[in-house]
């Protein structure tokens, strides 16, 4: 029987009351959203306050594990399971593809099919891709343009530097790189760019090269990934209805690591944020730690100055860390005073305390993180929970050595292994052509780094002589250097090669092989490459290439280095296996393990002083940042060490432990005091067979024990019969006592730091002015008359 028409309209009014104000096709879809509380259940007050403040601008300050990219998803998921705005309304920005396609699987799982077809979700370079394409001919280009990858647009600069009239040795490609991607990143044109800086560069052509190399962009139909939102800039600025469309068709606005901006992508958001004003932006002031390429802390800082009326909310729950490792990493941050505050905390318990831990050298320091790695691998610790985070990749050689010796599984983060490095593998195919004028795939190698000319086609021709001769490429060389068959440059050219090998050869037999390799870097032009290489990571590969020759130190001869590191590289990893992660602080942002080393907290080191020196206030509390960034990278246990002697650019220099430490809060931290074993200014060679035998078990190492015969290497030099003295046990320093043997103004020799006089006696402890490691107060017992 059917209803009577009052009845269908009593239904229809039921209805309608269930979906108030809500649209016909808006009630059919609710049974297909989910329920609120399904995606909203187990966020704490804070998170939950995030999400659901959608209206007008929101700034979510999220601490290291507060759970940022749950607040972000469910945020989203919310605007879109409420119906407030489609999938299409709403831009989010992230910083890497990996974070963006996390995104999407999130929203998928949170509200299911509602959540898919998000084309605005994505990098910043992905969206502004995306918007120049559709608009190209506006900025001078067609919509098919080419992005070029870095060696397309270092050759690019090449060709503009040569028209330009520029010394490209003096300025480099990559210098003109460097420059233009810095003015990109500040949202510079070329006409923009401030007169003084334009002068700097090039002897004043820097504008004029900028400029050209626009020009030749544009003729190519091509950019760089500066210019994806640099020219999205542009358009919007000449054609302000177009920005207000894009205005218009945002409603809502989110912003995922709004602390790593630069300041076009803080721009390219104002402007689009100016018109629904529902933009969400979260970060960390604390974690700001990108500086160095063109991060602005600020932008966070300030965002309740650009956005009036901002709502602020803090995430300070924690769901990563232990008590005291919050403590302490809290402790440390309020110290900075650029940033906004908040405090990190946990409902679970204290934990272990953070560790502080001295060592003698950063040798000494490399074994006990080793130690405690196999003491806790004998507790059933995965390794894979384990990570060592370094200030600089120049730190990880001894780490890494000390772990092949162990033959504990590690990996590294971010870059290769140490002699994986390309510097390296350059500078080890120098001293094995030097060591072996056969060895073809060296020579091959390094002929033409740095570039001398020796291009292709010569390689082809000393190919083919060597093939037909059956003579290695570098005799091949020296025979075809004797001839006409090659073109005069490049005859004289390979010439001076060849005969730098012969001589370096040679001097391998009278100097020691560290010097010697000096002398090859420099002398072959590969040390000057890199210095006046001015790309970011070219200070890095210096500081690489001066630990690659200091490690040598430790071997007896070159042979003996050269078997040491093929026996390294060899060293086979079983693909996942359990492994100890080594990376930099910088390469761990975003990841958690149980436990973290953090070695090499001393002053200069970290924080490092190229970022005081270059930023002064602001460098030291991002080197703040980055170290509260490598604390919370710990959920258990972290672990901090430093060394009290360390070798820097080739000197060993006495250190001072970092100025963090001592900000750390007491009451979080435990100071364990190192193994009373000092060798100090012995070498590895100068100890007794019991510890050696523990050493390295490479043929190339058992012969450095047997012929260091347990003299040291201030026999080796001529300074007497046997090493300094191995003490076992407590070492006691004494003010009193019986006088030292020694006398102001006499002259020693200390092994570690070489030559030196003595300036003044203080019972057994010596302050010793010395000719190249400068003053240092050491124990009388560990001096040679000299």
């Amino acid at each position: 029987m059917q209803n009577p028409p009052h009845a269908a309209s009593s239904a229809a009014g039921a209805a309608g009351s269930q979906g108030a104000g809500s649209s016909i096709s808006a009630r059919a879809m609710g049974g297909l959203r989910p329920d609120a509380a399904a995606y909203l259940d187990g966020l704490n007050p804070e998170q939950r306050r995030a999400v659901e403040t959608t209206e007008g601008p929101v700034l979510v300050l999220a601490g290291a594990g507060t759970g940022k990219t749950r607040v972000l998803t469910t945020r989203i998921a919310h605007l879109i399971a409420t119906g407030r705005a489609r999938p299409y309304d709403i831009l989010a920005v992230t910083f890497t593809n990996k974070a963006a396609r996390e995104m999407k699987h999130r929203i998928g799982t949170l509200i299911g099919p509602a959540g898919e077809g998000m084309p605005w979700l994505g990098t910043f370079h992905a969206i502004g891709t995306k918007i120049l394409r559709r608009h190209a001919e506006l900025v001078g280009l067609k919509s098919d343009f080419t992005i070029l990858g870095t060696d397309d647009q270092l050759r690019l600069m090449k060709q503009v530097i040569l028209d330009q009239n520029v010394d490209e040795k003096r300025w480099p490609a990559r210098a003109l790189s460097h420059a233009i991607d810095g003015w990109k990143n500040r949202g510079l044109g070329p006409e923009q760019v401030p007169a003084g800086e334009g002068q700097a560069f090039a002897f004043g052509k820097g504008a004029a090269l900028y400029t050209a190399y626009q020009a030749r962009l544009a003729t190519l139909n091509a950019v760089d990934f500066g210019d994806l939102l640099l020219l999205c800039l542009k358009l919007w600025r000449e054609n302000p209805d177009i920005l207000q469309n894009y205005q218009s068709r945002f409603r809502y606005i989110l912003v995922d690591e709004y602390q790593d901006t630069n300041v076009a992508q803080y721009l390219w958001l104002r402007l689009l944020a100016q018109g629904h004003r529902n933009v969400a932006c979260v970060g960390d002031d604390d974690q700001s730690i990108y500086g160095w390429r063109g991060a602005e802390v600020d932008n966070i800082l300030r965002f309740e100055h650009d956005f009036p009326g901002a709502v602020v909310v803090r995430l300070e729950r924690n769901y990563r860390s232990t008590g005291h490792i919050l403590a302490a990493a809290s402790g440390l941050i309020a110290r900075n005073e650029g940033r906004l505050g908040k405090t990190l905390r946990t409902d679970d318990e204290p934990g272990e305390r953070v560790t502080v831990t001295g060592a003698w050298d950063s040798e000494e320091e490399a074994r006990q993180i080793a130690e405690a790695i196999e003491r806790l691998q004998g507790k059933k610790h995965p390794l894979s929970e384990i990570a060592v985070l370094v200030r600089i990749s120049a730190q990880m050689r001894e780490i890494e050595d000390r772990f092949v010796q162990l033959g504990l599984p590690y990996r590294v983060v971010g870059g290769p292994r140490f002699y994986e490095r390309a510097e390296i593998r350059d500078a080890l195919a120098y001293l094995r052509v030097t060591a072996n004028s056969a060895d073809d795939l060296a020579f091959e190698r390094i002929v033409n780094t740095p570039k001398r000319g020796l291009g292709d086609a010569t390689l082809q021709q000393l190919h083919a002589y060597a093939r037909a001769e059956r003579v290695p490429l570098l005799l091949a060389a020296r025979r075809l250097c004797e001839t006409d068959e090659l073109k005069p440059r490049v005859r004289s050219t390979l010439r001076a090669l060849t005969e730098s090998f012969s001589r370096w050869a040679r001097s391998v037999e009278s100097q020691p092989h560290s010097e010697v390799a000096q002398t090859i870097l420099e002398e072959s032009g590969y040390t000057e490459m890199w210095q006046k290489d001015r790309s970011a990571d070219a200070a890095g590969r210096l500081e690489n290439l001066k630990e690659f020759v200091r490690s040598m130190e430790e071997f007896p001869d070159l042979a003996g280095f050269l078997e040491h590191v093929s026996l390294v590289m060899e060293a086979s990893e079983a693909e996942g296996a359990e492994r100890v992660s080594l990376m930099t602080l910088h390469a761990a942002k975003g990841l958690e393990f149980d436990t973290v080393f953090l070695p090499g907290w001393e002053d200069g080191l970290f924080p490092n002083q190229r970022a005081l020196d270059e930023s002064g206030r602001a460098g030291l509390e991002e080197e703040r940042r980055l170290a509260h960034v490598g604390l919370t990278r710990a959920r258990k246990r972290a672990k901090l060490s430093f060394a009290v002697n360390r070798r820097i650019h080739g000197l060993w220099s006495s250190t001072i432990p970092s100025r963090f430490i001592d900000e750390l809060p007491e009451a979080s931290v435990d100071v364990v005091e190192a193994p009373a074993h000092f060798s100090a200014g012995a070498s590895r060679f100068d100890r007794n067979p019991a510890p050696f035998g523990s050493s390295y078990g490479t043929p190339g190492w058992q012969r450095a024990q047997a012929a260091t015969n347990g003299r040291g290497f201030g026999a080796s030099s001529g300074r007497g019969s046997g090493g300094p003295r191995q003490i076992e046990g407590e070492l006691v320093a004494k003010s009193t006592g019986s006088a030292s043997a020694f006398q102001g103004g006499q002259r020693v020799f200390h092994t570690k730091f070489g030559p030196g006089t003595v300036a003044g006696v203080d019972g057994n402890k010596l302050t010793v002015d010395f000719d190249k490691a400068g003053r240092k107060m050491v124990l009388d017992s560990f001096l040679q008359p000299g």
